[in-house]
């Protein structure tokens, strides 16, 4: 019980009083002492993080430091973040003292060691300490202030612009190459969010990608697409992504990008290895898609197959749905963005062959896989769609895309 920083905390978390007697202002006043208690934690565990790092603690076991704060309890962002400050603070003891004192929470700290490297990168030379000050004085006054640790990095923006563009040979913030970044992480729901803030070249690739990609295309009613703006460019990722998986040869299996493990014995457990758990719908989803590797496992999560083989249309047969399809079958998206489908699906015994197949999109091999679409052959050898009641309430099958205009009487061809 040493040091003049844990007594001080000790200090504060005992005059803490939570009980039914407090008034609201009690209660107000409890709170307070509660954020600043806990605000000199956040920076004793950040002063603790650098001296673990300068240490060489982690090394002796064959660790980062991250790591080891991470197996000590600290959530990857947590431990991210303490490092940040620690080696960050050390040159900025005018934000260190506030953090010290309580006086300022992690998160704003963290923002404003961010944001100082930040202005630090707009300058071709390196800041001085009076404009390292002047710089972190700003800061901590737009926290004081009020602001949030995303307005505390939008000013320090602001001051490294101000910087480039009066230093000779400085360059915009939207042409510098070496602010770009790309930050992704699961949310409570099991699901990706996406974050990324891009040059103007990397930008205006990936803008034209994805509005050539995303472009609206009519339902197989004939009316307006069906899906949202946001829908058609997240769905425009997907077929960038698969694209990508294919390096340019659109006719053969792209190359493995996804691991799904299925127990043999229990397909709702099915799992991706970085996303987690999925349902069976779209384990079958997933598993007509050949830039995944199905893995079968027993009880005690042996593989007992890796089922590429048997459910994988190889490149000739690719090319025949290429030739007979030419596109997705419900949208009309081109052959060179399309899954192979299995008809009848793979693990239910469906053949990998050309009437058990067919060219879907991804968006609309979702609507076969999750939201009513049927996918029968017909007796033309050419597949039709069936739509689901909330589209057509007598379920009248669909020619495949390609083949719509065609005028022979639909019915009596579907068989």
């Amino acid at each position: 019980m040493g040091a003049a920083g844990d007594l001080t905390i000790t200090d504060i978390l005992g005059e803490l009083r939570i009980d039914a007697e407090l008034s609201g202002r009690g209660e107000f006043e409890a709170m307070q002492s509660t954020i600043r208690a806990r605000n000199q934690i956040d920076h004793r565990a950040a002063v603790l993080a650098g001296a673990l790092d300068r240490l060489g603690i982690a090394k002796d076991h064959g660790r980062t430091t991250r790591e080891l704060l991470i197996v000590m309890g600290f959530a990857p962002s947590a431990a991210q973040r303490l490092l940040r400050i620690a080696a960050g603070a050390a040159q900025l003891p005018t934000l260190d003292a506030h953090a010290a004192d309580g006086a300022i929470s992690g998160e704003h700290t963290d923002a404003i060691v961010r944001g100082m490297k930040h202005i630090a990168t707009r300058s071709p030379e390196p800041i001085d300490g009076a404009m390292r000050h002047k710089h972190v004085t700003d800061l901590l006054g737009q926290f004081f202030s009020g602001a949030t640790p995303a307005e505390i990095m939008d000013r320090a923006r602001t001051l490294g612009n101000q910087i480039a563009a009066s230093s000779e040979g400085g360059l915009p913030a939207a042409e510098d190459r070496a602010l770009n970044t790309l930050d992704h992480g699961k949310d409570d729901d099991g699901r990706l969010q996406v974050r990324a803030d891009l040059d103007v070249e990397v930008g205006e690739k990936f803008r034209a990608a994805i509005d050539e990609l995303a472009a609206p295309r009519p339902e197989p009613d004939g009316s307006p697409d069906a899906r949202s703006t946001q829908r058609r460019q997240a769905d425009a990722l997907e077929t960038l992504l698969d694209i990508a998986a294919r390096c340019g040869d659109t006719a053969s299996a792209p190359r493995t990008q996804v691991l799904l493990t299925v127990p043999a014995d229990a397909p709702t457990l099915s799992s991706l290895a970085l996303m987690g758990s999925v349902t069976e719908a779209t384990m079958r989803a997933l598993a007509c898609d050949t830039s995944v590797t199905t893995v079968i496992v027993d009880g005690e999560r042996v593989p007992l197959d890796i089922s590429r083989e048997k459910r994988f249309f190889p490149a000739h047969l690719r090319k025949a749905l290429y030739v007979r399809d030419q596109c997705c079958i419900k949208c009309g998206a081109p052959a060179d963005r399309t899954h192979a489908h299995h008809i009848r699906h793979w693990a239910d015994g469906g053949d990998t062959c050309l009437v058990n197949g067919c060219l879907l999109c991804p968006s609309c091999h979702a609507d076969v896989h999750h939201h009513g679409w049927e996918v029968f052959i017909g007796s033309d050898q050419h597949p039709w769609l069936i739509p689901p009641r909330t589209v057509d309430p007598r379920r009248r099958p669909l020619r495949a895309y390609n083949r719509r205009a065609l005028t022979t009487d639909d019915l009596a061809l579907a068989g």
